[in-house]
């Protein structure tokens, strides 16, 4: 004991903490600038007077690390780590059967717009405009190349 009154360990100061902020030892931290009002603490009501003032804390908890899971999608960007041993479900979880559908049909679209544009005429062979894009709209062609060979078989 030092002239002045008792004088409290910091590491039953730390104890106390850890009780009355339910954690560790090792999670409490002081603040190194205060140390000596941390020693002239004696009774639990002195301790959480620190705590209420901040210079005994508790530590945060230890997150986690995102680095990984960063480096992860990093890969996955370049367009690694997704082949067949990697995936779980069918095709048609991955991708909706009913975007690619829409995907389809918009890109059929964009290719009737884009001949109608250059060649008006090769449409007509083969039905007109309207009609092929009815077909399309019915699911009548499997894709843009089904479509491309109708208007080859036209010319």
């Amino acid at each position: 004991m030092e002239k002045g009154g008792a004088i409290m360990k910091v590491e039953k100061v730390k104890t106390i903490a850890a009780e009355l902020l339910n954690t560790g030892k090792t999670k409490i931290w002081i603040d190194p600038k205060s140390i000596e009002d941390v020693k002239e603490a004696l009774t639990r009501e002195d301790v959480k007077e620190l705590i209420k003032k901040g210079i005994v804390k508790k530590r945060k908890e230890n997150e986690q690390s995102r680095a990984r899971a960063r480096k992860l999608l990093e890969k996955k960007k370049k367009g690694r780590k997704k082949g067949p041993g990697k995936r779980k479900g069918k095709r048609t979880a991955r991708a909706k059967k009913k975007k690619q559908h829409i995907a389809n049909v918009r890109a059929q679209r964009s290719l009737l717009r884009k001949i109608k544009k250059e060649n008006p005429k090769l449409l007509e062979k083969v039905g007109g405009y309207r009609q092929l894009y009815r077909k399309i709209k019915g699911g009548f062609f499997r894709g843009k190349r089904q479509i491309e060979a109708l208007l080859k078989k036209g010319e």
